[in-house]
């Protein structure tokens, strides 16, 4: 048997489930009344992790963005890992928003995270292993008790847990 448990916390978003999410919500916005003349796009960008949202005007881009949001929300995305940009307008009498996608839990959240799991003087070691968190201990009910730690925290991400050994 093993010295050491360990398991990972995550933060990850299925990108084929964003590409299908957003080729349900271009279609609804074809087909929808209000949106009639607005030329209302939605293009995805897997490689930068971006969502560009574009429309007539910044009332159009907010709807259609209600529109993303729920057909990401029914497929089961956390919407906590998208995080939304300005409005900005562009050429031609048009607005859009860009959207960034985030994987993977940024260095300053997983800092946060170390520390809070430190303040509760549970008997683990969180280490920050590139854009996840390994959390090791030689006992499974202290590694229960601080992903109960984790999933209580307010961090500004979706956290999932991986690899328990």
């Amino acid at each position: 048997m093993a010295a050491d448990f360990s398991f990972d916390v995550v933060s990850e978003v299925d990108m084929n489930l964003v590409s299908e999410s957003v080729q349900v919500a271009l279609k609804e916005i074809v087909n929808r009344f209000d949106f009639k003349g607005a030329n209302a796009s939605i293009e995805l960008n897997a490689k930068e992790k971006k969502l560009t949202v574009a429309a007539s005007d910044e009332h159009k881009v907010d709807a259609a963005v209600d529109v993303l949001m729920t057909r990401m929300a029914k497929r089961g995305l956390p919407l906590k890992n998208f995080s939304k940009g300005k409005i900005e307008q562009a050429l031609g009498a048009t607005a859009r928003m860009e959207i960034a996608v985030q994987a993977g839990i940024p260095t300053d959240k997983a800092k946060e995270m170390a520390a809070a799991i430190k303040a509760q003087k549970i008997k683990v070691n969180p280490t920050i292993q590139g854009d996840q968190l390994r959390v090791t201990s030689k006992s499974k009910d202290e590694l229960q008790a601080a992903m109960a730690l984790l999933r209580g925290g307010s961090f500004g991400v979706d956290l999932q847990f991986k690899n328990f050994r």
